[in-house]
């Protein structure tokens, strides 16, 4: 069977994206993507303005393996883990390579004392595209965050 990008299949691929964080599976949510791929986390001030400058910046996933390295066993923050809430995608057109998609978020982050608080909502626009092993992967993920206020703790992705 063939893969397709469908709203049936983005919606799929994004649940798949929330349960790898949400469960501490990051290696796992990296594997979502290209080798090739982008994944920034920027606000949406900065995205409407076009301005480059990301909170989160990966531009392949090699790059994100090596963030989830760096979170495993070099970066000291406190204990938290993330539960998504993910919208319906909507998708937006073709591309050369695929479909873009957007698609909104919330999520709340819960700390080790058991603090919950929303942490971020936004929109995920993303690039769905059908690699070489008939996989729907994501090419490109912006993360463009509602606030421009964010807390200094953005360790895990979004």
């Amino acid at each position: 069977m063939s893969a397709v990008i469908d709203a049936t299949s983005a919606m799929a691929l994004n649940a798949q994206c929330a349960r790898c964080i949400d469960n501490d599976d990051l290696e796992a949510w990296v594997r979502l993507f290209t080798e090739r791929c982008l994944y920034r986390v920027t606000t949406a001030d900065n995205h409407a303005q076009g301005m480059e400058a990301s909170l989160i910046y990966a531009d392949s996933r090699a790059m994100l393996g090596d963030r989830v390295l760096s979170l495993r066993t070099a970066n000291v923050y406190e204990k938290q883990r993330y539960r998504h809430l993910v919208g319906l995608p909507v998708l937006l057109g073709d591309t050369p390579r695929g479909r873009q998609s957007e698609t909104p978020f919330v999520v709340v982050r819960v700390m080790r004392g058991g603090e919950t608080t929303i942490f971020a909502t936004g929109r995920y626009l993303d690039e769905l595209v059908i690699d070489g092993t008939d996989t729907l992967r994501l090419a490109s993920r912006v993360v463009v965050c509602d606030s421009h206020n964010t807390d200094t703790l953005l360790a895990i992705p979004l």
